[in-house]
């Protein structure tokens, strides 16, 4: 048995974990949970709640997309996704900046939970409107969360924008588009879009279809 093992759903958030791995590139282990075994016995013992993604390393089991990430990057320092001492402020604030009101407003929006304006401030996000601004002016003003230089944190907040923006959730501003393409263009991300497609084919989850390229 792998050191490392990844319990994930092709059709789930541990798109964004696969990704992470493949940047990390180190071996690991994936065990697929289908939908109607998520809340199984035996993967209830893996997480509790019953979702996707989690990893094992070892005797330690880590859940959650955010902290998956950020544990990766930490524990496999080679890989040189971790934060700089001057990235760390950068880094933290954004990762979990995706992780609550990024995540929470673009739920709640595709949901059409919209909170009137006296309640604003019992939501973390406050509004949809302004998250959208906030992340529109970060990545109008420099191409990776950190600055210049790609790290985990892009993996998860890249995620948090690119997935929302194939399914028409989020507006397609000219800053989230460049910082998709950046993002998509990178070996490890084509890498694992590619294993979790093929997976999803041998899965008859649907007809086979072709990896679109990405362009250079």
């Amino acid at each position: 048995m792998a050191d490392l093992i990844f319990y994930t759903n092709p059709q789930s958030r541990g798109r964004i974990v696969r990704w992470m791995l493949e940047e990390v590139g180190v071996p690991y282990e994936t065990e697929i949970i289908p939908y109607d075994q998520m809340k199984s016995e035996r993967y209830l013992a893996v997480n509790p709640m019953g979702k996707v993604p989690a990893i094992k390393h070892g005797d330690h089991i880590v859940t959650e997309g955010a902290a998956i990430c950020a544990y990766l990057a930490d524990i496999f320092p080679q890989a040189g996704l971790g934060p700089r001492a001057g990235e760390k402020p950068d880094y933290y604030r954004w990762l979990f900046y995706a992780a609550g009101p990024v995540e929470a407003a673009v739920s709640n929006q595709a949901m059409g939970w919209v909170p009137p304006p006296e309640r604003e401030r019992m939501f973390g996000y406050g509004t949809f409107d302004r998250v959208v601004s906030v992340l529109d002016e970060l990545f109008s003003l420099r191409e990776y969360v950190c600055g210049d230089r790609f790290t985990a944190a892009d993996v998860y907040v890249g995620s948090q924008i690119m997935f929302p923006l194939q399914f028409g959730m989020l507006p397609e501003r000219e800053s989230f588009t460049r910082y998709r393409d950046r993002l998509q263009a990178r070996d490890a991300y084509r890498r694992a879009t590619e294993i979790d497609e093929r997976i999803i084919e041998e899965m008859g989850l649907r007809p086979p279809q072709p990896v679109q390229p990405q362009p250079a």
